[in-house]
């Protein structure tokens, strides 16, 4: 009776793990295996995160897989997005085969793993993709709407192109009774250019912010 429960929690602990590394991408460079994914998913731009790697052999025993310990020793893990790239400060957690490093993603879209260097003996030079990083969006609850912000933008807009118009209108003599001549139509041109440069920073600073 132990046995087969022991089984049991044993089955649905392995489930749980499958489940967890189910975005991982895993290679083979005999004779080794490398995982490597993400050790929050889904991965959320400016939340701390971490690459993780697991790198293992079959055992002696057949289904066992056995960690490599100092797998990083002459191997180098490179993140990739676009073009930009970061050498990584690899740790080791308690389980040999298990690595990870710290990382806040800043930016939403495909990041991959360059493994280069070797491991005993064997040389490793891959590429290897993880899963994309998302929006703050996909943990929103309730989900906000983006349409006020939309509507701010909007209103920014109109509000520097109505300033446009009476700075034209000035300009020109019409819509707008200033004289042409004096400190009066200087003030005026003056408060509405620096009007206008507040709402364009402003626009800026929303657009950014999405």
């Amino acid at each position: 009776m132990k046995v087969t429960t022991l089984s049991i929690i044993a089955l649905l602990f392995s489930v749980g793990l499958a489940s967890s590394a189910f975005a991982h991408t895993t290679i083979e460079v005999e004779p080794y295996e490398i995982e490597v994914g993400w050790g929050v998913e889904p991965p959320v731009v400016g939340f701390r995160n971490d690459f993780v790697f697991d790198i293992s052999e079959t055992g002696e025993t057949a289904g066992l897989k056995v960690g490599i310990k100092n797998a990083f020793k002459n191997l180098e893990a490179t993140a990739k997005f676009g073009g930009v790239t970061k050498i990584l400060d690899m740790g080791s957690d308690p389980r040999p085969g298990h690595y990870f490093s710290h990382v806040i993603p800043t930016k939403t879209g495909s990041y991959s793993i360059q493994l280069k260097g070797e491991i005993n003996g064997v040389l490793i030079d891959v590429d290897i993709p993880v899963e994309d990083v998302e929006s703050t969006a996909i943990l929103d609850f309730p989900p906000t709407s983006g349409s006020s912000s939309d509507k701010d933008v909007v209103a920014l807009k109109s509000a520097v192109s109505s300033l446009q118009q009476d700075v034209s209108s000035i300009k020109s003599g019409s819509g707008i009774e200033v004289s042409s001549e004096g400190a009066a139509y200087d003030f005026a041109i003056l408060g509405l250019s620096i009007a206008t440069a507040a709402i364009i920073l402003a626009v800026i600073a929303l657009i950014k912010r999405k």
